[in-house]
């Protein structure tokens, strides 16, 4: 099992910027791919945001996502990041933190899936403010 909680969301202005922070712990990782989804509301599917493997360089972003939000990892401390900048009303959701062991970075058919992730934490919300 892989544990991970997300930390960093809150109530921000549009415009600002955000890091959101999500820590890994659990059975040994290395070969898994992590990733951020984002939910606008619970009727609403978790939307694909960004993905990259744990140990090497690929990364994967949704159309939507380029340009505004870079994922990033500190591999010593267990911890993933979001970097969302010049943030807009329309990015309040839940964003959650997942992982997975399957190599769905080949394709965005599977990265995009949440069906194909998991390992799931329990999100953290962000709200922006116009």
């Amino acid at each position: 099992q892989i544990q991970l909680v997300e930390s960093g969301g809150g109530l921000v202005q549009a415009g600002d910027s955000l890091k959101l922070s999500c820590e890994l712990s659990g059975r040994a990782f290395s070969t898994y791919n992590m990733g951020w989804f984002r939910q606008e509301a619970p009727t609403k599917e978790r939307e694909f945001v960004a993905a990259v493997k744990w140990v090497g360089t690929d990364t994967a972003y949704a159309d939507s996502a380029k340009g505004r939000f870079t994922i990033s990892k500190d591999n010593a401390k267990n911890t993933l990041f979001l970097q969302i900048n010049n943030l807009r009303v329309q990015d309040t959701a839940v964003y959650y933190c997942a992982a997975t062991p399957f190599p769905v970075l080949t394709s965005p058919g599977l990265y995009s899936t949440p069906a194909r992730w998991p390992y799931w934490g329990k999100g953290t919300q962000v709200t922006i403010s116009s």
